[in-house]
């Protein structure tokens, strides 16, 4: 039974059999963890990469997905709540053609969809709720689709017509918007919720809608905030100088601290920046003189009056012209009329915003650091650098005072010892991997040793069947002597013990082949000396 067995297999249950109980213990656990830890990698890698079929799904609908994968027997994970269905990555497609087929998701009970449903017996006033129920699905739907928007809830009050009322009611709409986890919509997206829900009601005002979050907060009011001088355009201003005042600040103080050292100089700057946008047109007639007039006109008048006459005449425009023995009563009048060519120049000029009506900078730096500095250079150098204008209002101050530097040598130290602390934990860490790893290795080492020492050390029993397999070789070969001299006697007796001899050589070499191969070395290595 045991010449069955192959040659590999007994040279390693040998190994084994020569091992201590210690080592007999590690090498059973490593194939363990070995065999339990490639049982666990040929499931992970077995496992299908999963994409999701169909994202911010309805319960309903969920639930009749769900159905229809059971019953086509495809796997499947639920996450996000039960909104996503997952699906094997090489299965999306054909899985939503399918559900497709089978006419999910049903999406029957929001959208225009709704109005299929209306007959011909439908009162007037369902007909305008289902219309306004449709367009309050078409519009979540439609913000649904702006990224970083989860999920969206539209509310539309359009009032009806009447024709016999001239007080006539504006709609309002109202946006309840949930946000994807960890992000938040920022004002241009929520004036595209405003815009667009107000361009897709008639009649409908954008300052007239109201958005808001899951959490909440006002994003947009109804009162027109938020879409041009409102919240949201407070916001802008808002960012907009915090923006400006940060970039001064790290300029100014980035230069300054480029003189007294890093953290030893503070640049606090105030702006009063303009975002209103203006307009501004103007009118003037321009003529050159260089150009002849379009039409000239030339009137002239003359009277002569007789000597002798007494009392006066009535000349032009009621001008007595008197004549007498001292008078010789003439007159005369020449009048000019000339029409040019004028030119119109019309002028626009738009102002964009973020002009700066005013600017307040003022700098503390430590007086210990910088007492040999020229505060009047510092404050000429940063006035320059700021842009400073007295004209329009600005202001500038620079104070050096001594700074106090416990806390920040406090914080300081802290990080000292917390960073050493840290790289003292990681060296920690580090030589217990390392002491793990070469005990580990030592004692591998000490096994191999153990082993080779015990496969060198030969005992009684083992030398004694090297004995009689060197007599048996022996003989072996003195039977070949025998054979080519013709000795008939010495062949027949080595002939005698040939086949068991036989036998006790293959198996030695296949039990034994270290030992063999030593053997033979030995003998070759007496033969040649």
């Amino acid at each position: 039974m045991g010449d069955r067995i192959p040659a590999p297999l007994r040279r390693i249950g040998g190994a084994f059999g020569s091992f201590t109980a210690g080592q007999k213990a590690v090498t059973i656990i490593s194939v363990l963890v070995l065999g339990i830890g490639g049982f666990f990698f040929a499931t992970w890698a077995s496992q299908p990469t999963m994409a999701p079929l169909f994202s911010n799904l309805s319960g309903g609908d969920a639930n009749a997905i769900v159905e229809e994968l059971t019953t086509a027997g495809a796997p499947y994970e639920l996450t996000d709540g039960g909104a996503t269905i997952m699906v094997p990555s090489d299965q999306v497609y054909d899985l939503r053609i399918k559900m497709s087929g089978a006419g999910l998701p049903a999406q029957a009970d929001t959208g225009y969809a709704l109005l299929d449903k209306q007959g011909i017996t439908t009162s007037d006033f369902m007909q305008h709720v289902g219309y306004q129920r449709a367009l309050e699905g078409e519009l979540s739907s439609t913000i649904k689709s702006i990224e970083g928007v989860k999920g969206a809830t539209v509310h539309l009050v359009i009032p009806q017509k009447d024709i016999f009322s001239d007080d006539e009611k504006k709609p309002t709409a109202s946006v309840l918007v949930t946000s994807q986890s960890g992000t938040t919509l920022d004002d241009e997206q929520v004036r595209a919720v405003v815009h667009l829900v107000g361009s897709s009601v008639e009649g409908l005002d954008p300052k007239d809608v109201t958005v808001a979050d899951s959490n909440g907060t006002v994003l947009s009011t109804g009162d027109g905030r938020g879409i041009a001088g409102g919240a949201a355009g407070g916001n802008q201003r808002e960012q907009a100088t915090q923006a400006y005042e940060v970039r001064m600040n790290t300029a100014l103080q980035r230069m300054l601290e480029s003189v007294v050292g890093p953290g030893k100089a503070i640049v606090k700057t105030t702006a009063e920046i303009d975002l209103d946008e203006t307009e501004t047109k103007s009118q003037r007639y321009v003529a050159d003189p260089a150009v002849p007039p379009l039409t000239e006109t030339t009137k002239e008048e003359t009277y002569t009056g007789g000597a002798g006459a007494n009392g006066g005449v009535l000349g032009p425009d009621n001008i007595q012209v008197p004549n007498g023995a001292n008078g010789g009563g003439d007159y005369e009048s020449t009048e000019e009329a000339r029409r040019n060519a004028v030119g119109l120049v019309t002028e626009t000029r738009q102002a964009a915003p973020g002009t700066v009506n005013r600017l307040n900078v003022s700098v503390l730096m430590d007086a210990n650091t910088a007492a040999g500095i020229d505060q009047a250079q510092v404050q000429q150098m940063v006035s320059a650098a700021a842009g400073i204008n007295a004209q329009r209002g600005d202001t500038m101050a620079v104070t050096m005072l001594p700074f106090d530097t416990a806390a920040a040598d406090a914080a300081k130290d802290q990080e000292k010892e917390a960073t050493e602390a840290e790289n003292t934990a990681q060296l920690i860490s580090m030589a217990k991997t390392a002491g793990l790893v070469l005990l580990v290795l030592i004692l591998i080492l000490l096994a191999w040793l153990s082993n080779r020492k015990k496969r060198t050390q030969l005992t009684e029993e083992e030398l004694a069947e090297l004995a009689a397999m060197q007599a048996s070789l022996v003989a072996e070969a003195e039977a070949g002597r025998a054979l080519e001299a013709g000795d008939q006697l010495a062949l027949e007796a080595a002939e005698d013990h040939g086949p068991n001899r036989r036998e006790e050589i293959s198996e030695m070499v296949a039990n034994q082949p270290e030992e063999v191969a030593v053997l033979l070395r030995s003998w070759l290595a007496d033969r040649r000396s």
